[in-house]
């Protein structure tokens, strides 16, 4: 008589259960858009949610420990002319976020960490060079402030956000609309997939396609008849995939292996309401002394609900075949050094003391001035007096002028920093 040989790991007991409802976000008025974006964007101190409003389009943004009842007046990020389509944080500041819209613009903000007295309505920078809406947004995984965006007008653009530059175009690789594109472990391949039901693998500097014809896939997974989209999440750490399916009440995971047959199903966590979007939490906001591995937040809609992946252990300690290494906050590279053709993993940080968020840091974008590339204008007939040359006594007291409004400005900007400090000290300790 033969006996069934159970599979060994470690993820094979993973479980999920819903936050108490004290943990939810309450009277959010999710989206109602119809673009086939998660709508939710999550890291280890902010949760952005794409809600609905009158007069173009806004996000939510809320500190993580803002549970509960969200008032209807609390501040939104607005500026967008149309409906939002995607958000994204930026794996490299907590503090930034993108987000793309229906108005053919991408907007970049930076979040204050005290919670703000008014709506949010001035990005840091707006980036304008999609024809059409723009609906997937992706930053690069290990360069700073690299930014991609694909639009319904066919094309991926690559952004420099620290100077608002493109550095790439690719404009004739796909004949219809892009319905998803991911980033490598290292930012030197996309994966994209498009309406001609075609998966590229796209070298974007090179500005060609390396690999598109994938004739039989290595596993194949039935799921179900429903026709939602199904959102996928993918740990590389614990390689576990969630699948969430929009308008789809459960959350199936599996497990990848290097052997066939190489997905194996763990699980489904299945809830009575249907969800209209999600959001998946980065390793190093997880609470490691707990074994959680995977915290999502599903959207209803009218709140947000934390759902965590639990690996049941007995033991309070920390857990090292749960928790490798794991991506940190900090660039590998800078933007110029990843066009040029470098490319680098990502700089990893232990778990095993916990993660703490650092402190507010701000994005600085150089824009170069415009008049800088304009030819020399051609000589006048005449000279007016406003082109006579200065005198040597006025152009050292304009410096002067000069010099003096800096070192205000300076004053000012260290005085703004101390009062925000004292802002954020006040508000950590009512909480």
């Amino acid at each position: 008589m033969s006996r069934r040989v159970v599979r060994q790991s470690k993820f094979r007991h993973v479980f999920g259960q819903a936050a108490k409802a004290d943990q939810a976000y309450e009277d959010i008025r999710v989206s109602k858009v119809t673009w086939d974006s998660s709508f939710c964007a999550v890291n280890p101190k902010f949760l952005a949610i794409i809600v609905e409003a009158g007069g173009g389009g806004a996000f939510i943004v809320l500190p993580l420990a803002k549970t509960g009842r969200v008032d209807k007046n609390y501040p939104l990020v607005t500026g967008h002319t149309a409906p939002v389509l995607d958000i994204d944080w930026c794996p490299h500041n907590d503090n930034v976020i993108a987000s793309a819209s229906d108005d053919t613009t991408i907007m970049v903000w930076q979040i204050p960490d005290y919670t703000p007295v008014r709506n949010i309505t001035e990005p840091i920078i707006t980036l304008e060079g999609h024809s059409k809406r723009v609906g997937i947004l992706s930053w690069h995984p290990t360069a700073r402030n690299v930014l991609l965006s694909a639009g319904g007008d066919n094309v991926i653009i690559i952004w420099n956000v620290g100077t608002g530059d493109v550095l790439l175009s690719l404009d004739d690789m796909h004949p219809d609309i892009i319905h998803s594109v991911c980033w490598n472990n290292n930012g030197s391949l996309l994966a994209t997939t498009c309406k001609d039901k075609t998966l590229r693998i796209v070298d974007p500097r090179k500005g060609q396609v390396v690999a598109n014809n994938f004739e039989e896939p290595v596993a194949l997974q039935e799921m179900d008849t429903s026709n939602g989209v199904l959102l996928p999440f993918y740990d590389p750490d614990s390689s576990i995939i969630y699948l969430c399916g929009k308008g789809d009440s459960s959350i199936r995971y599996f497990e990848i292996t290097d052997e066939a047959p190489f997905v194996h199903y763990l699980n489904t966590f299945s809830s009575k309401e249907p969800q209209r979007g999600m959001g998946f939490m980065p390793k190093r906001g997880l609470d490691v002394s707990k074994c959680e591995i995977a915290r999502l937040y599903k959207l209803h809609e009218r709140k947000c609900e934390p759902i965590i992946m639990t690996v049941p252990r007995k033991s309070d300690l920390f857990q090292d075949d749960l928790y490798p290494d794991t991506p940190g906050p900090e660039p590998a590279l800078e933007a110029d050094e990843w066009l040029s053709g470098q490319d680098a993993e990502p700089l990893l940080i232990s778990l095993r003391d916990g993660y703490v968020p650092p402190k507010h840091r701000e994005l600085r974008v150089t824009k170069r001035n415009i008049l800088d590339a304009r030819p020399p204008s051609s000589p006048r007939r005449s000279q007016s007096a406003s082109d006579a040359p200065l005198s040597q006594h006025t152009l050292e007291a304009l410096l002067e002028e000069i010099k003096a409004l800096r070192e205000q400005v300076q004053a000012q900007e260290q005085r703004i920093t101390a009062l925000e400090n004292m802002l954020c000290e006040l508000v950590d300790g009512t909480d």
